[in-house]
């Protein structure tokens, strides 16, 4: 008896092809559960304070003060960047910022003055500072997965609100 016959069988029971493409998929599976490879990053990562600052203008709320008390007791905020939610971070300091409008002088001057109708529209501004922790990824602050940079859109949620900011500032501090 030959080991391979006319029609290609091994012994004339088993094709090669299909011995091969067993033996194919067999070390498919050995190389996916057995040796599954590195997982995670290859960039150097440290985890680092980090304060970043919210400016959120014309915000449409009837009553400033009491969002800003709400702030206040909670402490903390969930923030959403680029419509990944990236946990809940702390709040270190809530401003309410005063509206100004450009007043033309006498002498050809231009002052900032307060805008006199704020006290009747419902717009708001606000500076809002952040604090968390941060993995530094080539020097850029990464919140869970999401990169912290300035002019980055950032939406504040919680159980009373939902609204979106820019980031104007990131420090890192130093302990």
């Amino acid at each position: 008896m030959a080991i391979l016959d006319s029609k290609g069988r091994l012994f004339g029971k088993l094709s090669i092809l299909d011995l091969g493409a067993a033996l194919i998929m067999v070390l498919v599976v050995v190389g996916i559960f057995i040796f599954p490879g590195t997982t995670g990053s290859l960039a150097q990562t440290n985890t680092q304070a980090i304060e970043f600052d919210v400016l959120v203008r014309g915000l449409s709320v009837r009553n400033p003060e009491a969002l800003l008390a709400d702030f206040e007791e909670r402490g903390t905020t969930t923030i959403i960047v680029r419509n990944q939610p990236s946990g809940a971070i702390a709040i270190a300091d809530i401003q309410p910022i005063e509206r100004q409008m450009a007043v033309p002088q006498p002498d050809g001057t231009v002052a900032a003055r307060p805008e006199p109708r704020t006290a009747t529209s419902f717009n708001s501004d606000f500076l809002i500072t952040l604090t968390g922790n941060a993995q530094m990824t080539d020097g850029v602050p990464v919140l869970n997965q999401s990169q912290i940079k300035i002019g980055t859109p950032i939406e504040l949620d919680g159980p009373t609100y939902n609204f979106r900011g820019t980031v104007i500032e990131v420090r890192s501090i130093n302990a």
